[in-house]
């Protein structure tokens, strides 16, 4: 056993303890997947109560914000789980433990049955909805132009650059400056609300019916992110999810369901339909190009290239979105001149 594996297991037995849990009683630590951070999972088992464990290195990952807004936003009326014991000096917590379906899992397998799933998005828009209503006064950064940027430059620097190898010339740099400056007036420019940040298929769970019962709402992890920001961001993060897609005409008629919603429940005023769905898709076009950058520098600097197969989704839906704004177009003609040959290429050589 690891030096810190050691540690964290005897930290955990001295918090069941302190929760009254037999302190006679043996309790395993199974390893669970983890996600694109440094966080490690794993779940305590006891014979009667589940709890997950997590390792965030305090080098890494500061744990603050997510014990933070745990207890916000279940305030709020979002389900979060709760944080029973937490050292932030050594990066341990013990948390409520939601069970091991998530969105994603159920959205997959109930395909083929679309009354369930537009019963599922639903649920989690309007969990999104009571989040952006109830939340609005957490102390959380500003999605501001600077963070809104530097976000967009992962594209250029690490997928353009590092993982395709194309140094890109003046022009281009001229033609990538423009673009980032398009989208973030578009961004800055929408009414914001509390933005979880990642508020997607594999951050939402169903909760264990054995446990819960039969809820309506999803449980909602990994919002330790979330800032002041656009209010679409959320909703395109789900609805343009970049592990699994759904027809446009779906897409835009569960968006239309929040943006009516929205409007009944003043989260936003004064705004029309088209003004709406413009707002929606330009979000996405920033997210994307951030969504590709990330993919990239998990696969180089975290040696995650499983990650390098979810970027021709993201891709999809990039360029499908652009080719509708004439905004777009001198960015589109040299993506697809410039970009779409080399991603070919490396997604080849990685048998992707």
């Amino acid at each position: 056993m690891s030096s810190r594996l050691d540690q964290l297991t005897q930290w955990v037995a001295q918090q069941l303890a302190d929760l009254g849990e037999d302190a006679e009683v043996d309790f395993s630590l199974n390893h669970l997947s983890g996600d694109a951070s440094f966080r490690h999972y794993y779940r305590a088992r006891l014979p009667h109560k589940t709890y997950i464990v997590v390792d965030a290195p305090p080098a890494q990952e500061d744990s603050r914000p997510f014990v933070q807004l745990a207890a916000a936003l279940r305030s709020a009326g979002v389900l979060t789980p709760r944080v029973y014991r937490s050292d932030l000096h050594q990066g341990f917590m013990l948390q409520e433990d939601f069970g091991d379906l998530l969105y994603l899992q159920r959205l997959q397998q109930q395909r083929q049955n679309p009354d369930r799933i537009e019963r599922l998005y639903r649920e989690a828009i309007d969990a999104l909805l009571v989040l952006q209503k109830n939340a609005v006064a957490l102390p959380v950064p500003a999605y501001n132009r600077q963070l809104l940027l530097q976000e967009m430059k992962l594209f250029d620097d690490w997928f353009c650059q590092r993982l395709l190898n194309l140094p890109l010339s003046a022009e281009a740099q001229d033609l990538l400056g423009e673009t980032f400056e398009f989208l973030l007036q578009q961004a800055l420019s929408q009414p914001t609300v509390l933005v979880h940040r990642d508020y997607h298929s594999r951050n939402l769970m169903i909760p264990d019916p054995v446990v819960y019962g039969e809820l309506h709402t999803p449980g909602v992890i990994d919002f330790q992110d979330a800032v002041q920001g656009p209010y679409t961001y959320d909703l395109v993060s789900l609805l343009r999810d970049v592990y699994i897609s759904w027809p446009q005409e779906q897409v835009v008629a569960l968006a239309s369901y929040y943006f009516e919603c929205a409007l009944q429940q003043h989260i936003v005023s004064d705004l029309g339909r088209e003004d709406f769905l413009r707002h929606f898709d330009l979000m996405g076009l920033q997210r994307h190009l951030k969504v590709i950058g990330i993919f990239a520098r998990l696969a180089i600097r975290d040696n995650k290239p499983g990650y390098l197969a979810d970027i021709p989704q993201t891709i999809r839906y990039l360029l499908g979105v652009a080719e509708n704004y004439s905004e777009m177009d001198h960015f589109l003609g040299w993506f697809k001149q410039e970009i779409l040959p080399l991603v070919k290429q490396k997604l080849a050589a990685e048998n992707l």
